[in-house]
C-alpha cells in the first residue's frame, strides 16, 4: 500500500519496524545480497551496479549489422503478411540512426509510405501520454500518487474507499481493480468520454493494487485528471508538454488532426483475404490511451527522450526524478507460468521487462482490429530503440520487427521465428465471437411471436435504453448514441441473432438475443450475450 496505509480490501495490517538483519530471514538477505554483488562484478574487476550488469557483451559491429539487416526484414515480413505499409525509425546514441517507410499508404493508391507518414498509434499512446504526465509531475502540478478524486470530485468507483484512494500512478499501472478493457464497449456503441467514465462507477472491482488488468479509460480517466489540473484539455496539454518542445509537429492526440493529413497512412481490415480500407476508428474518447497519430520520424524524437532520461538536444525537458517511476516495474503483469520463467512487469504507460541477454527492455505494442498495428521496443542500456508503424488490424508485424531486430543487436541472429509465433497470438484480436459463431441456424426452428411481443424500450443502467423496433419486415436492435440499428435475425423460438460490427466486435461475431418472463404476451427481459462480458448483459423492458 501507498503511504504505508491499511485498506480494509488488501487484509493487510500494519507490521511493527524490526532490527534490519533480524533472525534467519535478515541473514538470508544478507547473503543473496552479497553473492548477487559478487557474481555481477565486472569483468577486469571495476565495480558495476549488480542490477544493471549484463553478461552479454553487445559489439558496436554487432549493431552495425542489425542496422543493415532492418531493409531485408521488413521486406520479408511485408511479404509474409501482405499488409499495405509500415514505417521504421531507429534511435542510437541519442540520434536517428534507421528512419524508413515501406510500403503503401492505401490501397489502391500509388502514395508511397515514408518516415514522415502519419499512422495511428493506438495503444502506443499510452507511454507516450505517460510522458506527457511524468512533465507535470516535473512542474510539481500532480504527483503520481494524487488520487485522481482529488481532481476529479465527480470521478467514483463501486467501492468508496478505492474511489477516495485511487491515484494517477494506479490507473496508468492498470492496478485500480477495474476489469479488463472496462468501458470499451460503451466506447463502441457511441458514448462519448464523459459518461464512459461516469459509468465506469457500476463495474465490480478486483482486488485493488493487487490485480493487473488493461484499461484503456481507467487510464484516461488519470489523464483527464490532470488536464483538469493544468486547466486544459488533454489534446492541448499533450501539445504544449510535449509535441512542441521535441518539435513533434506531425504528431496530435486529435483525430481530426490525423484525418486532415495529407501523408497519412490509411487503416486497413482484411475481407476476403485481401486487405481493403477500413478508416473507421475515431478514439478520441480514449484519446490518451489510444488516440495519438504519429511518424516514424517523430516518435525518434520521443524515444530519444525517454532513452536520455527525460533530456532532449542537450537540455532537460522531463526531470529524471519525475519520468522514472513510469519506465520501472510497478505492478507484475504477467506472472512467471513456471518456476524458470521471466515474469513481465508494468510500469505508468510502460511494459517494463527482460530480455534473454538480462538486459532491461521498456515496450509497448498498440493494435485497432479495425485497422493499425504498432510496437515500440528500447533497450537503455544499449542506448538503442526501435519503433514500428504499420496500416492493418495487427497481425505480429510491427513485433516480429521489432524483437527480431533486438535478437540481431544482443545476439548477432534471430533466436526463432518471431512473426510465426506472433501470428496466432494476434488472431484472437480479430476473431470473431460469440456462442453461435460458426453454428448454422437449427434446420426445424421454434417459431417466434408476433413482433409486437418484443417492440418496446429495455433500460439497462450500464448500457442506457434499447430499442427492439421494426425495420424492413423484420426487428432491429438499436443500443447507445449511435443509434444503429443491426437487424435481429429469427434463430429459434424467443432466440433471435445480432451481429455487430466495431473495435471489439470483429466481422463474423454473432450474439444470442434471449427474450424472456412474457406478460400479457410481451417479453419482460431481453439478455444480449454480447453484452454479458461486462455482466450487463440483460434489459428489463420500460413500464410507464
Amino acid at each position: 500500500m501507498l503511504h504505508g496505509e491499511k485498506s480494509p480490501h488488501s487484509g493487510a495490517v500494519p507490521v511493527a519496524r524490526r532490527p534490519v538483519f533480524a533472525g534467519i530471514a535478515g541473514l538470508f538477505a544478507l547473503l543473496v545480497s552479497m553473492s548477487i554483488a559478487t557474481a555481477q562484478t565486472a569483468p577486469g574487476g571495476a565495480d558495476v551496479p549488480p542490477p544493471r550488469f549484463s553478461a552479454v557483451p553487445v559489439p558496436e559491429e554487432q549493431i552495425d549489422r542489425a542496422l543493415a539487416g532492418l531493409d531485408t526484414l521488413v521486406a520479408d515480413v511485408l511479404e509474409r503478411t501482405g499488409i499495405p505499409g509500415l514505417a521504421v525509425s531507429v534511435v542510437r546514441d541519442g540520434k536517428t540512426a534507421f528512419a524508413r517507410g515501406f510500403g503503401q499508404r492505401r490501397v489502391g493508391e500509388a502514395a508511397p509510405v515514408d518516415a514522415d507518414t502519419v499512422f495511428l498509434l493506438a495503444s502506443l499512446s499510452k507511454p507516450v501520454g505517460a510522458t506527457v504526465i511524468a512533465s507535470q509531475v516535473a512542474h510539481g502540478l500532480v504527483d503520481w500518487d494524487t488520487p485522481v478524486a482529488s481532481l476529479l470530485p465527480w470521478f467514483a468507483l463501486s467501492d468508496d474507499w478505492v474511489t477516495r484512494h485511487v491515484t494517477i500512478g494506479d490507473l496508468y499501472a492498470h492496478r485500480s481493480g477495474l476489469p479488463d478493457h472496462a468501458g470499451d464497449d460503451l466506447e463502441d456503441l457511441g458514448y462519448d468520454r464523459m459518461e464512459i467514465l461516469k459509468r465506469l462507477a457500476l463495474l465490480p472491482l478486483h482486488p485493488f493494487r493487487a490485480h493487473y488488468a488493461y484499461t484503456n479509460f481507467g487510464l484516461t480517466a488519470a489523464a483527464e485528471a490532470v488536464a483538469v489540473a493544468a486547466g486544459t484539455d488533454w489534446a492541448e496539454l499533450s501539445r504544449q508538454a510535449l509535441y512542441a518542445p521535441l518539435g513533434m509537429a506531425a504528431t496530435s492526440s486529435l483525430h481530426a488532426d490525423y484525418s486532415a493529413r495529407a501523408n497519412r497512412a490509411s487503416s486497413h481490415i482484411l475481407k476476403d483475404g485481401r486487405y481493403v480500407v477500413a478508416d473507421l476508428r475515431q478514439p478520441d474518447a480514449q484519446s490518451p490511451a489510444g488516440g495519438v497519430s504519429s511518424s516514424a520520424n517523430d516518435m525518434a524524437k520521443w524515444m530519444t527522450l525517454i532513452l536520455a532520461e527525460g533530456s532532449f538536444g542537450g537540455r532537460e525537458v522531463i526531470a529524471r526524478k519525475a519520468l522514472l517511476p513510469a519506465v520501472t516495474a510497478q505492478v507484475i503483469s504477467a506472472p512467471s507460468t513456471t518456476m524458470d520463467a521471466r515474469a513481465g512487469a508494468y510500469g505508468f504507460g510502460f511494459g517494463v521487462g527482460t530480455q534473454p541477454s538480462g538486459r532491461v527492455t521498456l515496450s509497448h505494442s498498440g493494435a485497432f482490429a479495425l485497422g493499425a498495428g504498432t510496437s515500440v521496443s528500447m533497450i537503455p542500456s544499449l542506448g538503442i530503440g526501435i519503433v514500428v508503424l504499420t496500416n492493418a488490424a495487427p497481425v505480429g508485424a510491427a513485433e516480429a520487427v521489432s524483437q527480431t531486430f533486438a535478437d540481431q543487436v544482443q545476439f548477432g541472429r534471430q533466436t526463432r521465428d518471431w512473426l510465426a509465433a506472433f501470428q496466432p497470438r494476434m488472431a484472437s484480436l480479430t476473431a470473431p465471437v460469440g456462442s453461435l459463431v460458426g453454428q448454422a441456424r437449427p434446420q426445424t426452428p421454434q417459431p417466434h411471436r408476433d413482433a409486437a411481443a418484443y417492440i418496446g424500450v429495455y433500460k439497462n443502467p450500464y448500457f442506457g435504453d434499447a430499442k427492439v423496433v421494426e425495420r424492413a419486415g423484420g426487428l432491429a436492435l438499436v443500443v447507445g448514441p449511435n443509434q444503429q440499428a443491426e437487424p435481429l435475425a429469427p434463430w429459434s423460438g424467443d432466440t433471435f441473432t445480432y451481429a455487430p460490427f466495431n473495435e471489439n466486435a470483429a466481422p463474423g461475431t454473432l450474439s444470442r438475443v434471449t427474450f424472456k418472463r412474457f406478460e400479457r404476451d410481451e417479453a419482460q427481459e431481453m439478455t444480449v450475450e454480447y453484452f454479458e462480458q461486462s455482466g450487463f448483459g440483460a434489459f428489463n423492458r420500460q413500464t410507464l
